[in-house]
């Protein structure tokens, strides 16, 4: 008679038993799926003049994704979850690129722009989310696609909007992806 062996480690042996995914990405899961559906909703694009094409989305993603990893680096017990968030999103466009043709050797280098990009608007939405919306308007100027003749204080009251939505969240909402905006349902 044979015996069956189960490998296991102690890791994932305690994950199991106290509940916790094995893998850090998927309890984070739930909040990067919210982080895409608040930046494909509509008023984004109708009110405040994003450009509903492939790299207004991409902004779009990229600035409620800053948004949520801003968020998570003031509290002490989310800020160490800003890597595998950041794997998701990773994985996300890597699957997008690929799903629209992207060869293999170029997935890697748009990979890093796009990474560059997100690390560019965090790092400019940090520095400026405690100025005035005029402020705010200016870095959105340059850091999203709108229309020609977009209203650019919507974006920016919007965008202010969501953050203090975000920082009035306690962490477990903030996990579990409970970022919705007032007027969406």
């Amino acid at each position: 008679m044979s015996a069956i062996i189960f490998e296991t480690t102690p890791v994932s042996f305690l994950s199991r038993l106290i509940g916790r995914p094995e893998n850090p990405r998927e309890a984070l899961r739930p909040l990067y799926h919210a982080i895409v559906a608040v930046s494909r909703e509509r008023d984004w694009y109708a009110a405040c003049g994003v450009q509903d094409s492939v790299a207004g989305r991409f902004d779009m993603i990229a600035l409620v994704m800053a948004l949520a990893l801003i968020r998570m680096e003031k509290s002490p017990d989310l800020a160490g979850e800003a890597g595998p968030l950041t794997e998701l999103f990773v994985a996300d466009m890597d699957r997008q690129l690929r799903d629209t043709g992207v060869g293999d050797l170029m997935v890697g280098k748009k990979i890093i722009t796009l990474m560059s990009a997100l690390g560019g608007r965090t790092g400019a939405l940090r520095e400026v989310m405690d100025e005035s919306d005029a402020a705010l308007a200016k870095v959105l100027a340059r850091n999203v696609t709108m229309l020609e003749d977009a209203p650019r204080f919507a974006l920016a009251v919007r965008v202010r909007a969501l953050a203090v939505e975000l920082a009035a969240l306690p962490d477990g909402a903030v996990q579990a992806g409970a970022i919705r905006m007032g007027n969406e349902a």
